[in-house]
């Protein structure tokens, strides 16, 4: 147990406003974890133990928090460096058991620092300071959880698609696995970045599947995926055409899949009666392929407008199939137009289908669009029957 010096020198971290602390100095060098950091959050404390080459995370309540420090410099740690509002702490053990102390005031407080954070940085969903083994792997984070100055764009761009799926999650408060399957997942940085935000920041239990073409792209992101220990994660070498799930997903993404490789991951997701939808469409051709000139004539004299014009119109003409099939349909921006074009996100969250009325007048939208370009959709035409 703790001698008394050292329990009440942790007395006042339980009555302020604590802003950061770090436990290190393993007593052995067979101790897991080499460090260990906490930081207040709006709502809890939380964790990050590090070891050699991992992160792991975890929230405490406020009523837990010395309890836990208690028992790590009971078992594991010599060294514990406190800052919080007013002063700063220091406790060392010593070898032989020698408790040194040290505390000194600052000008720091809590509310100061959190109004020199919010003029600073906005309070992204995922945090920083927080490690995040994908943006680690990605090279947009360091393993002390810093973002790297240069791709500080990079990480406000993955923090606005977590945005974009925690707000179509907010009413979910299901407790049941959410199966996902990725099409297209390449590298799956993102896929890896959902798995961490579903698992670590929402408590929710998943199973991925992400689906590529590429053997070695597959054989990479599996690795990873051991690597970090997600065993939940499966990739797959695999056609988004032929794909037959063991369960029907809860949630289909799909990020830049090419052409019309993203009609045909539209059209599982819709037949599978997936509950989300993210979908990033990429290089949309056979509209550009297609396209009449009639009353677009003046759009389609230029290449590079002709382009934008073809590609707004197909992910137009998709969002609006899947209201047709029961889905409130938004599209949003995913990443600032400084940075790429191709910068819209389909968005689908399963309802009930529209009344009679309205899907008629959606259907003859989209018939009427159909007719003036001279060009139905591949997503069009694979549910014809259906709709």
């Amino acid at each position: 147990m703790l001698t008394e010096d050292i329990k009440n020198a942790l007395l006042p971290i339980s009555c302020t406003k604590l802003i950061k602390l770090t436990l290190s100095n393993p007593k052995s060098a067979l101790e897991e974890y080499k460090k260990i950091t906490v930081r207040r959050s709006e709502k809890a404390f939380l964790v990050e133990k590090l070891t050699e080459k991992q992160a792991f995370h975890e929230k405490l309540d406020e009523g837990e928090l010395i309890g836990f420090i208690e028992k790590e410099l009971t078992e594991s740690f010599r060294q514990l460096n406190v800052q919080a509002e007013g002063f700063d702490f220091e406790l060392k053990i010593s070898k032989k058991g020698k408790i040194l102390t040290n505390k000194s005031k600052n000008t720091l407080s809590f509310s100061a620092t959190e109004a020199v954070s919010h003029n600073r940085k906005k309070n992204y969903i995922l945090e920083e300071g927080i490690f995040v083994p994908a943006l680690y792997e990605l090279g947009v984070m360091t393993k002390e959880g810093k973002i790297v100055a240069q791709k500080y764009d990079k990480f406000k761009q993955i923090n606005r698609f977590v945005e974009c799926i925690d707000d179509a999650l907010k009413s979910d408060e299901s407790d049941k696995t959410i199966e996902i399957v990725d099409f297209g997942c390449g590298k799956s940085y993102l896929t890896f970045v959902l798995y961490y935000y579903m698992t670590e920041i929402k408590g929710r239990k998943v199973k991925v599947t992400g689906l590529d073409l590429k053997k070695d792209v597959i054989e990479k992101c599996n690795e990873v995926a051991k690597k970090y220990g997600y065993a939940d994660m499966t990739f797959l070498c695999g056609d988004i055409k032929d794909y037959k799930p063991k369960d029907p997903p809860d949630m289909v993404v799909t990020l830049h899949a090419c052409d019309t490789a993203t009609d045909y991951a539209l059209y599982n997701a819709i037949l599978w009666q997936s509950r989300y939808i993210f979908s990033v469409p990429c290089c949309q051709h056979e509209l550009n392929t297609n396209i009449k000139n009639g009353a677009f004539g003046i759009l389609t004299s230029y290449g590079l407008i002709k382009e934008r014009l073809c590609a707004l119109a197909t992910d137009a003409q998709r969002a609006k199939i899947l209201e047709l099939c029961g889905y409130k349909t938004d599209i949003l921006e995913f990443i600032d137009m400084d940075n790429s074009p191709k910068n819209l996100l389909i968005r689908a969250k399963k309802t009930k289908a529209p009344n009679e009325f309205k899907r008629k007048a959606i259907l003859s939208e989209i018939s009427d669009f159909a007719k003036e370009s001279g060009c139905e959709l591949t997503l069009f035409n694979l549910l014809k029957e259906k709709l």
